[in-house]
């Protein structure tokens, strides 16, 4: 008897063990009042070099500290000196011309695009350099936010380039989209995750879906240089945008995006979820179209609402996720970054992190919650 009871516990146990659920922030956080006035004042030529790097690392410093403060498992420097989550690659180029491609948002304030005047195609940054700088203050995992190669196809000019052609900038560009999260991989990030935010508003340009298909196709190429091993620390996060509060994209379905979405060759993917209304066509549309080797993160905290969720409402939301969707596939993060492009000062610090902390700790509610389940289930 007395072997049998040891053997009904180490039952149980193991399939509490596997009611972890995974949470991970997306990757901005809004930056400091004085950082983001300090970055205004350096473009204008009013505030120098040194005391702009003083202001990168404070912000970076009290945002990592912060992160740590809200028990994440997981943390990112919070892109604090990221321009923007698309154009930090391109930051100092000089072969740029700003008339490129203009997104527009729901609210009517618009986003350009650079056009590229001249090749070969060479990133000026990668973002390994913000991972290691993040790594040497904490010793918690950090993870990479890197832009998509499909993003930044955008800044091939609709005429051509004399003596550079589009596919001459697309070889270079898969190349360095490799290296970028490859240089991560190598300095140690916890995983890399490609934004990948043009992909529902792709939708909205061209609702045959071939734009989206071919953006899916060019991001391939970039994963397919990956060991199978590699691509499971490689996630893909999808968005209908947000900047200022607004979204680009946020009337496309999920139904048209998900089944050619997870014909992407990653790990995970990380979906916004709690801005949705009809959340339970998403859910289904997840578990009819996710891969037996994927897993999603839903976000669960509403990056353009300034209310902050209860851990309560959102466990709830986990649990309801849960029932549809397998725990093992299943993890929780943000809608989308809280500020992807520096001067979004549209929510503030303290919310966004007391929004992440919910997230913490709603999550951790529902791992208990469904860990009483499986006692349940195996008990009497």
């Amino acid at each position: 008897m007395p072997v049998l009871l040891a053997a009904r516990n180490h039952f149980i146990n193991e399939l509490i063990f596997f009611m972890t659920i995974l949470t991970e922030p997306i990757g901005s956080v809004p930056r400091p009042a004085e950082l983001v006035e300090g970055m205004k004042a350096h473009a204008a030529g009013q505030l120098n070099d040194n005391d702009l790097t003083k202001l990168f690392e404070a912000a970076i410093a009290n945002t990592i500290s912060r992160f740590e403060a809200t028990g994440s498992p997981v943390i990112t420097d919070g892109e604090q000196t990221k321009p923007s989550f698309a154009t930090y690659p391109i930051n100092g180029m000089k072969q740029l011309d700003p008339a490129g491609v203009v997104i527009p948002f729901a609210d009517g304030h618009t986003r350009q695009l650079p056009t590229i005047t001249g090749g070969p195609f060479r990133y000026k940054t990668y973002a390994n350099s913000y991972l290691e700088t993040a790594k040497r203050l904490t010793s918690l995992p950090v993870k990479q936010a890197v832009i998509s190669a499909s993003a930044l196809s955008l800044l091939y000019p609709a005429e051509s380039i004399d003596g550079y052609t589009r596919d001459q900038f697309i070889g270079d560009l898969v190349n360095e989209a490799e290296a970028d999260i490859r240089r991560s991989l190598n300095s140690g990030a916890y995983n890399v995750q490609i934004d990948f935010t043009e992909a529902r508003l792709s939708l909205k340009l061209d609702p045959s879906g071939g734009l989206l298909q071919a953006f899916i196709d060019l991001n391939n190429q970039v994963l397919s240089r990956f060991t199978e091993t590699e691509r499971k620390k490689i996630g893909v996060h999808s968005c209908p945008g947000g900047d200022h509060d607004s979204t680009h994209s946020a009337d496309i379905s999920y139904a048209d995006l998900l089944p050619l979405l997870f014909q992407l060759k990653a790990g995970n993917f990380y979906l916004e979820y709690a801005g949705e209304k009809d959340k339970r066509s998403v859910l289904d549309s997840i578990k009819n179209n996710i891969l037996p080797s994927q897993r999603v993160f839903l976000g669960v905290t509403n990056v353009l609402d300034p209310r902050i969720e209860t851990p309560e409402e959102i466990r709830d939301t986990i649990l309801t996720a849960a029932a549809i969707i397998p725990v093992a596939q299943f993890g929780t993060t943000d809608d989308c970054g809280f500020s992807p492009f520096a001067d979004d000062t549209s929510t503030s610090r303290d919310i966004a992190f007391a929004k992440i902390k919910a997230r913490i700790d709603g999550t951790r509610l529902a791992e208990a919650a469904l860990g009483k389940t499986v006692f349940a289930v195996s008990g009497s």
